[in-house]
């Protein structure tokens, strides 16, 4: 079945737009961002002057994601030290603008904990400053080498589950270069087995209610060249059934102590599908994700999203379009039940894939001693 579709044109080029940078124009230091609301219709970047700007940005998922947002809330730390506003104010509300991805904690961490080393040692404002920065940076030159590790391991597991390579494989979300410094996370092994030759079909869940899969998978496919087909996510089980998928690749906004997995809702069921069709669920993330103080699935805080995004359908905007809702698909007064994240079990977990390798199967002993070899002292 998935022959019947055909791949991107092979030659399709990779976005040059990165989904965050750094810059230093004269009028003072700013964050740059990708405004992921926008795509596919058009890139258009977001300029972020201060911490709520980028608090707003981060809330209305204009730059999302686990790793990306790990990183970016590490750049806001470097941010409002480097325009002079109240740090420990600007780490507070970064931290809490998204509760269950565990990355974005962390690298606001890193970068407080950068800036109050320096001025514990003598350093002045401006070095302090410096030192978050440098800090913001060494984590974004982290997560895209932890990336391309990722890659690779996934790719190494995968062939060593589905000998003879012509993967396909069913992704949910949004896991790519959108999300990371790099390749991705599940989106960068995928990819390493497109350019390796060994991928037959992508197959890209819709991920409903705000369609990541539609907008960006799609788009950062496309952008590749790879062979992809999107589908609704309701459709997947017909696709287990129709025995068109080899393996799950998924990403993580937090992994606890247990081994337990929170990532996009509707993750779930596409464990319990791939658990009663014998198919490999894979999760791919680094150990960053990883939160050890979280002991189990039900200890994950899930965030729950405003009601309109189920009850309407927003569109991508567009450069001139003021739009401020979008086009209802409920009556009037409907209440919507919508939770961006789901947990699952790590029972049904295949194995974990981090930037160390793979773990498998998925236990709480193996979570730890993966923390163990690998976390910085900085997260205690």
């Amino acid at each position: 079945m998935a022959d019947q579709h055909a791949p991107s044109p092979v030659d399709a080029p990779p976005s040059m737009v990165p989904a965050l940078r750094w810059d230093e124009p004269p009028e003072g230091p700013v964050l740059v961002l990708l405004d992921q609301t926008r795509l596919p219709a058009e890139e258009v970047e977001l300029v972020c002057t201060d911490v709520p700007a980028l608090v707003g940005a981060i809330r209305t998922l204009a730059v999302r994601g686990a790793p990306l947002l790990g990183i970016a809330g590490a750049y806001g730390v470097a941010l409002a030290a480097a325009r002079g506003f109240d740090v420990d104010d600007a780490a507070q509300s970064l931290a809490g603008a998204r509760p269950t991805a565990v990355n974005l904690g962390y690298g606001v961490r890193r970068a407080l904990e950068a800036y109050r080393r320096a001025l514990d040692a003598g350093g002045d404002l401006a070095g302090a400053a410096a030192g978050a920065l440098a800090e913001a940076r060494r984590l974004h030159l982290e997560d895209a080498e932890g990336s391309a590790a990722m890659g690779a391991a996934g790719l190494g597991l995968l062939d060593e589950l589905l000998p003879g390579g012509n993967h396909r494989i069913l992704t949910h979300c949004n896991t790519g270069a959108l999300v990371s410094g790099g390749d991705g996370t599940a989106f960068a092994v995928a990819l390493a087995a497109h350019r390796a030759g060994r991928l037959r079909r992508l197959w890209v869940d819709e991920t409903r209610p705000l369609l990541q899969g539609a907008r960006l998978t799609a788009y950062e496919a496309a952008r590749n060249g790879m062979a992809y087909t999107l589908l609704t996510d309701s459709a997947a089980g017909s696709l287990f059934a129709a025995g068109e998928v080899d393996a799950v690749l998924i990403g993580a906004d937090r992994i606890a102590a247990d081994g337990s997995v929170a990532n996009k809702v509707g993750s779930y069921p596409l464990a319990v599908l791939a658990r009663y069709h014998h198919v490999p669920f894979v999760v791919v993330a680094p150990t960053t994700t990883i939160d050890p103080d979280t002991r189990d699935g039900a200890s994950i805080e899930v965030e729950q999203r405003p009601g309109q995004e189920v009850t309407e359908v927003m569109a991508p905007q567009t450069a001139g379009a003021e739009v401020v809702s979008g086009l209802p698909v409920a009556p009037l007064g409907t209440q919507a039940y919508n939770p961006a994240f789901d947990i699952t079990p790590p029972e049904l977990v295949t194995a974990l894939v981090t930037e160390h390798g793979a773990l498998s199967p998925v236990t709480g002993s193996g979570i730890a001693d993966l923390c163990a070899r690998s976390r910085p002292a900085t997260i205690g």
